[in-house]
């Protein structure tokens, strides 16, 4: 019960923080989204303990989004500035960085964390030895990535589980 209960108030916050929208019906119907996403994750019996990566009362969990949020708004910035210039100075690589994430749904939070800022996507998860294939379109984007920053956040939510 207390995993449900996180999830609505994840999915509630999101959803208000994403769409801004306060007007009555606009939240009814937020609502009503929500309650139909719980009662159907609820029927497949797909919350649980495992499934439960973040613990909403630590600062860190409260935090990443966003803490992300304005990682994901400077790759604009860098991307906006790539495809304005002139000569479209974009220097496109493929290459592996470590994950240090030890559940899966870590993994998946780091390799969505990565595709959603813009200038970058994460093309191949190697469960074998811990990778990620990652495809930058900038050199900022790769030298941001190289920093372990995103990686070490995305870890430290899971010492909070």
């Amino acid at each position: 019960m207390r995993q449900l209960v996180q999830l609505a108030l994840l999915l509630a916050g999101a959803w208000l923080l994403w769409s801004f929208h306060f007007t009555p019906l606009l939240l009814v119907l937020g609502g009503l989204s929500i309650a139909l996403v719980l009662w159907i994750v609820h029927r497949m019996r797909i919350v649980d303990h495992e499934a439960t990566l973040v613990d909403l009362r630590n600062v860190r969990s409260a935090l990443y989004p966003f803490w992300l949020a304005v990682e994901v708004v400077k790759a604009n910035l860098d991307v906006a500035r790539v495809i304005l210039h002139p000569r479209l100075p974009i220097e496109p690589r493929l290459f592996r960085i470590p994950s240090t994430q030890r559940t899966p749904l870590g993994r998946v939070i780091y390799a969505n964390s990565i595709t959603l800022t813009p200038g970058t996507v994460t093309v191949d998860v190697d469960e074998r030895d811990g990778t990620m294939l990652i495809h930058s379109l900038t050199t900022v984007a790769y030298e941001g990535l190289l920093t372990g920053e995103m990686d070490r956040r995305v870890a430290d939510l899971e010492k909070d589980a």
